[in-house]
């Protein structure tokens, strides 16, 4: 028997009816076999600040450290996120800040896929480019084709949030075997 997969899905919209959350929600639909999803939130996380940051006292604010411990449990992440002011959104930055600190950071090393929903016509193509230096310095392994850069995204979801657009299901469908493949790759070498 094959093992499982754990993806940790991240928003970075905090919109109760944001595209990117329910593009998170689709991939939960075409998910290869042996992959489960679960959708976290960085919501509730308060802004970083060093001084609360104490992990030898395991002193980190709840949110944070059940957020951590989730990262910490999640075989890869999927972030998918909308581009604010050509780079990524504050909220999503916050927990970058929150879970790359430490000898015990959940991110370092971790397996990523990026997918990104605007209304707009360039697709989150700035923020993708605006992660690569961040996986880069956290050691990320970065699933990175096929790019899913979701334009027009109003247009390709129902009232509903339901993902209506067959080719970029098509393409979120390649996207989570390429992450699985590149978890199964990292599991070989270890």
């Amino acid at each position: 028997m094959a093992e499982h997969i754990h993806l940790v899905g991240l928003s970075g919209s905090l919109r109760k009816k944001s595209l990117n959350t329910y593009l998170l929600h689709a991939v939960k639909e075409v998910l290869p076999e042996g992959v489960s999803l679960e959708i976290a939130s960085v919501a509730d996380l308060p802004l970083y600040n060093a001084d609360l940051d104490i992990p030898a006292a395991d002193e980190r604010p709840k949110a944070v450290a059940t957020l951590r411990q989730t990262l910490a449990k999640a075989d890869g992440l999927i972030f998918s996120s909308p581009e604010y002011n050509y780079s990524i959104p504050g909220g999503l930055k916050n927990m970058i800040d929150w879970a790359s600190r430490g000898k015990d950071s959940p991110l370092v090393g971790k397996a990523v896929a990026l997918i990104g929903a605007t209304p707009g016509l360039w697709g989150t193509v700035r923020m993708q480019q605006a992660f690569l230096p961040v996986f880069q310095y956290l050691d990320m392994k970065y699933a990175n084709k096929p790019e899913i850069l979701v334009a027009q995204a109003n247009q390709k979801f129902d009232e509903h949030g339901k993902l209506t657009d067959e080719t970029t299901r098509e393409l979120l469908g390649q996207k989570m075997e390429a992450l699985k493949q590149l978890i199964l790759d990292r599991r070989a070498l270890a």
